[in-house]
This record gives C-alpha cells, sequence and structure tokens, in this order.
C-alpha cells in the first residue's frame, strides 16, 4: 500500500498546485478539510465532502481527510474517507477528553477501499489502545490516525504501541509530521515534510494466545 502524506495546507490547494501522486491512499490532517457543516453541505452552499470525493477520482485512490464537523451546533473531530469518486463515510472521534468543546461520536468504522481495509483513528482516539484492537479485531489492514498538532512525544509514542497491541501497521497524518509504525511497535517512517510518500506492507500475522484464569467454572447437573 502506497500512502502519500499530506501534512499542511487545505484539500483544494493541493488539488490545485500538485501533480497527482501515484498511490493507494492520499492522507490529510485536519487542515485538509477544516470546518465541515453538514447543514451547509446539504443546502449545497459548500461542497467540502463532494470534493474530496472528486480528488479522490481524479487521483484514482482512496482519500482520508480530517474535519471538525458541525452538526446543529454541536461540533465533532471527524475524518471522510472517499474512494475513487465516492464517499464511503464520515467517523467522529469516538473518545473526547474533558474539557473539550468536541463531542464524541457512536461508532468505530472499518472502511473496505479499493487499497484496502482502513481503520480510522481520530484525535485522542490515538492513545486508547483498544479501540485498535477493535479496528483490528474488525479486519483492518492498516490504521490511519488523523491528529492535530503533536506537541509532545505522546502521539508518536502512542502509534508505535497501538500498531503493537493490534498487529497491523498504523499511520499518522498530523500538523506537519507523517509517521509510519510497523505492527512490530517500529517507526518505518517519521518526516517533517508537508509531503511524503511511504510504501507498507499489509501482510498479516497471526498468533495463538492462550491464558489462564479464574472463573467460568461449569458442573453437570446430576438431576433436574
Amino acid at each position: 500500500m502506497r500512502i502519500h502524506f499530506v501534512t499542511e495546507g487545505t484539500l483544494n490547494e493541493f488539488w490545485e498546485g500538485a501533480r497527482m501522486p501515484s498511490c493507494d491512499v492520499l492522507a490529510f490532517g485536519f487542515s485538509g478539510l477544516g470546518e465541515v457543516h453538514y447543514a451547509l453541505e446539504l443546502s449545497g452552499a459548500t461542497s467540502k465532502l463532494e470534493d474530496a470525493a472528486i480528488l479522490s477520482r481524479e487521483a484514482g485512490c482512496t482519500v482520508v481527510s480530517g474535519c471538525y464537523t458541525d452538526s446543529c451546533g454541536i461540533r465533532r473531530k471527524s475524518a471522510a474517507v472517499a474512494d475513487k469518486g465516492r464517499i464511503l463515510g464520515v467517523s467522529d472521534m469516538f473518545s473526547a477528553v474533558e474539557p473539550s468543546e468536541f463531542k464524541s461520536g457512536g461508532t468505530i468504522k472499518v472502511y473496505d477501499t479499493s487499497a484496502g481495509k482502513l481503520g480510522i483513528l481520530i484525535a485522542e482516539d490515538l492513545f486508547f489502545p483498544e479501540i485498535a484492537q477493535m479496528l483490528s479485531l474488525c479486519d483492518a489492514d492498516v490504521l490511519f490516525s488523523i491528529f492535530e498538532d503533536v506537541v509532545d512525544f505522546t502521539p508518536r509514542l502512542m502509534l508505535r504501541a497501538d500498531a503493537f497491541v493490534a498487529g497491523v501497521p498504523a499511520a499518522m497524518c498530523g500538523a506537519g509530521i507523517a509517521q509510519v509504525a510497523s505492527a512490530t511497535g517500529e517507526i518505518a517512517l517519521v518526516s517533517p515534510k508537508k509531503e511524503c510518500a511511504f510504501t507498507l506492507s499489509t501482510a498479516r500475522e497471526y498468533h495463538i494466545v492462550s491464558c489462564r484464569r479464574r472463573g467460568f467454572c461449569r458442573r453437570t447437573c446430576a438431576d433436574f
């Protein structure tokens, strides 16, 4: 899977000023779509989600972009996924850490795209390995983390941790940084460039994990 990261600027700025890259996934941070108001999208006053779909068609790939969605005044950190001309959906951050002006969404989702099955981690979702594990159990080939400003080492560390506990590679596109971690938790790429590309392997590994624990005691009834 070849990923092209765009860590600065909007989706339209990239579209107008760059040659279309040869890639399977084109990833943007939260600056990609910026503010998305569902009421304005539905009325036709704005067309940001449509722009993402058209870009995915023109580039012939899957587009993943962060955005701040507004639904009747309720703001959420979200990510839109488009694949070769179609909007597959918009996922919301599952874990909002208080205090925050943003609310959490209700579901997590693995997107079945032409590039493979993508599990989306949005902003602070990265800090909860159980979410990465759920996405892995739902058959994700790779985890995509859409992040904001990386102000300390924690997001970079947690990306590696999530990849390790989930057993799948993980990629992060944030403000001014792109990072990829292998399923072993090792760093495969860290780049501060505005644009960069990386090809990762999505080969699957499975292991039998057994454990010993108390409970689940069952007895056969002698009579009824």
